[in-house]
């Protein structure tokens, strides 16, 4: 099967009906799981790398690029604009954000105000983020960075800095 328009939305349809709800990579049945999520991946992402692993429950957009060796935890939820580098580990239950709601004016509800353009998220190589990670809008992490469990990271993180806690701060450099 080509990545054709047809291609893409029959392997849209295959990840979100069967391969998305199929058990996780490291169970029974998993290795069949881990290939069916990633050639559907193939199919629907704008570029994959090899080697690389979506867990199930994972929700992404079919702009996202991921590198070699990387690999998404399950239940992740993945917006659209975002690049992850190689060797990349992201755990589970991670949301990584790319638009926020407008909330500027106090006469209308937040609710009625409309989003805010897409920033794009950036992680670089050999990335590891912690279960239930939040990334925010137009934030870059490093090569090397390490994201502890549970962190709302808002700011950019240097390369090989280790963050954690809400919102993230740096707890230790790497080097």
């Amino acid at each position: 099967m080509l990545k054709t328009a047809f291609g893409r939305r029959l392997a849209k349809i295959a990840y979100s009906v069967i391969f998305r709800k199929m058990p996780v990579s490291y169970g029974l049945f998993g290795g069949i799981a881990k290939k069916g999520r990633r050639l559907c991946a193939k199919l629907i992402l704008a570029d994959i790398g090899k080697n690389v692993n979506i867990e199930k429950g994972v929700v992404f957009a079919d702009d996202m690029v991921i590198g070699d060796n990387s690999g998404v935890g399950v239940n992740a939820h993945i917006s659209p604009r975002v690049t992850i580098g190689k060797n990349v580990i992201i755990g589970d239950e991670t949301r990584i954000i790319t638009r926020n709601h407008v909330f500027d004016r106090t006469d209308i509800p937040i609710i009625e105000q409309g989003f805010y353009e897409r920033e794009p998220v950036v992680i670089g190589d050999d990335v590891w983020g912690g279960t239930r990670v939040t990334i925010l809008p137009g934030v870059t992490i490093g090569k090397g960075a390490i994201l502890g469990a549970g962190s709302v990271v808002t700011k950019d993180v240097a390369p090989y800095t280790i963050v954690g806690g809400n919102p993230a701060r740096v707890i230790r450099s790497r080097k």
